[in-house]
């Protein structure tokens, strides 16, 4: 039990360190050759922090582990708009724009409902892989588009601030690049391996140890990225990476996960834990749309909630 713990904890810290040289090195050689730092933001620094969550989604499928892939996702998305959103809005109010309120929160809403019905059969298989694949090409597409047509100097002014530098060698870059994946890689075996032993051990489910463990554990770069940006001021990053994170989360990496290997969903996932991850995401509509902002008695509230939901998921799934 000490070995899958201890197992568990330098993967989780793997992660986190393999997503930083993942996003450090790929800016740095994005923009070295020129790419426009809001595409950057939008694809490499995007991608890059949503790698752990990919690497333990694929490992898991292989490891026919599949419901903690699912679990993963599930329990990622309501940390992500409950905990991480909830801590950032109690801290300082945040501010909506348009491109959230119209189609960030649409599509996150979206994709949480698209998953619970393509789960309903009990799995996700290729075809429901490429569907959701497919939603990701066109939410990028339109975020993109939104993104150049509606404010494209102030966002590249913003993304650029939150970049890292680009000194050194562009060679030196690449091994940080490439570094970032291999550890992730690694980081992501060990975390599973792990998890998959401890839940064995204690008797409860692989979906649960998604749930709690590796879905805190991987909310780690969100949870730095949001929190820097709330006390930086950059209150239209802070939300954007968890609302961004969210719908990815779904339509990429469980689509591209599904797509290399078809995953099985518990009927503990389908009747509780996604229905509730797609609640979390429609009680953002009223809140949203209240005032265009989230006070911070509305942050405290979603942590509350989430207090809440962890008290139960212990309670009643242990």
């Amino acid at each position: 039990m000490l070995l899958d713990a201890g197992l568990v904890l330098v993967g989780l810290a793997g992660l986190v360190l393999g997503a930083e040289l993942l996003v450090r090195g790929g800016s740095a050689i994005a923009t070295r050759l020129g790419v426009s730092p809001l595409l950057v933001g939008l694809t490499i620094v995007s991608i890059g922090t949503s790698m752990p969550e990919l690497a333990v989604g694929i490992d898991a499928a292989f490891s026919d582990a599949g419901p903690l892939a699912v679990g993963n996702v599930a329990g990622t998305n309501i940390v992500n708009i409950l905990l991480i959103l909830g801590l950032s809005a109690a801290m300082v109010p945040l501010a909506l724009g348009r491109q959230t309120l119209r189609m960030d929160l649409p599509t996150m809403c979206l994709s949480g409902l698209l998953l619970l019905v393509l789960s309903l059969n009990g799995s996700l298989g290729r075809l429901n892989g490429l569907l959701l694949l497919s939603l990701a090409v066109v939410y990028t597409a339109a975020a993109i588009r939104w993104e150049l047509k509606q404010r494209a100097t102030a966002v590249e002014t913003e993304i650029a601030e939150e970049l890292p530098a680009t000194g050194g060698p562009l060679w030196s870059r690449l091994l940080q690049l490439l570094g970032g994946i291999g550890v992730i890689v690694l980081a992501a075996d060990w975390l599973v391996r792990g998890s998959v032993s401890i839940a064995t051990d204690l008797g409860v489910s692989e979906a649960f140890i998604g749930l709690t463990i590796v879905a805190i554990g991987t909310s780690a770069p969100e949870l730095t990225t949001t929190i820097m940006s709330t006390i930086r001021g950059d209150r239209d990053l802070a939300i954007g990476n968890l609302i961004g994170s969210s719908v990815y989360n779904i339509v990429f990496i469980l689509g591209l996960t599904a797509v290399i290997k078809p995953i099985d969903v518990t009927d503990e996932l389908i009747r509780v834990d996604i229905p509730l991850m797609a609640a979390a995401a429609i009680l953002c509509v009223p809140v949203f749309l209240s005032g265009r902002r989230v006070s911070r008695w509305e942050g405290i509230g979603f942590v509350a909630l989430y207090a809440v939901y962890l008290g139960l998921l212990i309670a009643f799934r242990t």
